[in-house]
């Protein structure tokens, strides 16, 4: 990371010089309790989170900075050690720069970026590593080190990003729900506790940079079609897990793995009067690793808008599906990969209120075809006074019973959710 200093301290140096007129302060402040009707008896019936996020913007003629950090505290990590839920952390998600010419921009330095098209799951937003320390169903991302070259059209853009490094994870502890290895795996030698080890293993060094191609364009037509079209030559977004047993049989530690691909992807919408229709896929060619095959991961999605049906809301429709598929019989499948949207149907409905307060309701369930699994949900959000939101969250999973799916390595649960939050 010493190469990465020099322009952090510059980045930094320029934020803080700057008067504080020209800079942009946005936060917010949230309080996320959750309660589980339902949970393994071993773990917390319980949750409550503290989270803080701050973000600074500066701008002076061509020249654009950013900076974004977050903190999130759990409220058993204030108890004894067997009650942590090790959850607790200061994360800086951004610090970047950028410079803006006529039709060019050249970027360095850490940020977040989104792909992808999808309701449920991104399958295309890879850029990014997913931070499993939070809550399963909150999408939540990790800032990644990066240099990038883009190139503006009428209606396009071309980048050329370079990924500086892969970031190895932390995990949070056992008790918390959300916490998906057992406790202890069971041996001729008898239980032996099984611990995860956040030292990444990577199939070239951490600093192998990973280096994407992408374009994007719309169309003005009769049809609008958004689309974007990215080749990866780097480390893969999807990880696998390996474990070693001590000599003295004492205890045994999991590690990730990150390995190497040639990997093309696509996201596409298709506007068609009332409905959009969604694609996203992926084809990754593996690079020489014995344990992944080379795989595909398609989705397709439709969202239909019955505009002010009482009222002035708005009600969407929505159908996605969801398949992954592995070119090698001899190598992990989706369920050794951790993979939950392997063949899925999602059925949904958004209802949106139109008042001005950003009220919505969401619900929708996702049923896996394969494993005879559903994850049910309910979702409300709004907004009051322009700085308060509000967010009550309700989810029901029914895992596999059979099959060894990640759903079910958590176990059959239930809860509800509620976010206060304060926003300036």
């Amino acid at each position: 990371m010493k190469y990465l200093l020099t322009p952090l301290i510059l980045l930094t140096t320029s934020l803080l010089s700057a008067s504080l007129d020209d800079i942009e302060f946005r936060g917010s402040l949230e309080n996320s309790s959750q309660y589980y009707i339902k949970a393994p008896e071993d773990k917390h019936q319980f949750n409550n989170t503290l989270l803080a996020n701050l973000e600074l913007s500066y701008s002076d003629d061509a020249l654009s900075l950013h900076f974004n950090a977050k903190a999130q505290q759990d409220f058993y990590d204030f108890s004894k050690e067997s009650k942590k839920n090790e959850r607790s952390y200061f994360r800086l998600d951004e610090l970047y720069g950028t410079y803006d010419f006529e039709n060019d921009q050249i970027f360095f330095g850490k940020n977040i970026r989104f792909w992808g098209a999808l309701e449920v799951r991104n399958i295309t937003d890879t850029f990014n590593s997913d931070e499993i320390r939070g809550d399963l169903f909150t999408k939540d991302k990790l800032g990644s080190w990066s240099l990038a070259y883009s190139h503006y059209t009428d209606n396009g853009e071309f980048s050329a990003i370079v990924k500086l490094y892969e970031q190895s994870r932390e995990i949070s502890a056992y008790p918390y729900v959300y916490y998906y290895f057992p406790k202890a795996v069971s041996t001729p030698a008898g239980d032996i506790p099984l611990l995860y080890d956040s030292q990444l293993l990577s199939a070239d060094s951490k600093y192998r940079p990973s280096i994407y191609l992408k374009y994007s364009a719309s169309t003005d037509s009769e049809y609008p079609l958004d689309y974007a079209v990215i080749f990866e030559n780097g480390y893969d977004s999807m990880r696998y897990y390996t474990t070693v047993t001590s000599p003295d049989f004492s205890k045994i530690t999991s590690n990730e793995n990150a390995y190497l691909v040639n990997k093309l992807s696509t996201y596409n919408t298709l506007v068609v009067g009332s409905t959009l229709c969604k694609l996203e896929a992926v084809y990754s060619d593996v690079i020489d690793d014995a344990e992944v095959s080379d795989y595909y991961h398609l989705g397709l999605g439709v969202e239909h808008t019955l505009s002010q049906l009482i009222g002035e809301a708005d009600l969407g429709l929505i159908v996605e599906y969801y398949y992954f598929g592995i070119l090698d019989d001899t190598k992990r499948d989706d369920l050794e990969l951790f993979e939950t949207f392997q063949n899925d149907l999602f059925l949904g409905l958004r209802y949106t209120f139109n008042e001005g307060n950003d009220a919505s309701i969401i619900a929708g369930s996702i049923v896996d075809l394969d494993y005879s699994e559903e994850v049910y949900y309910l979702e409300y959000e709004s907004r009051l006074w322009d700085v308060l939101k509000i967010n009550f969250d309700y989810r029901y999973v029914n895992p596999s019973k059979e099959y060894k799916t990640a759903f079910n390595l958590i176990g059959k649960h239930e809860r509800v959710s509620l976010k206060l939050g304060y926003h300036f």
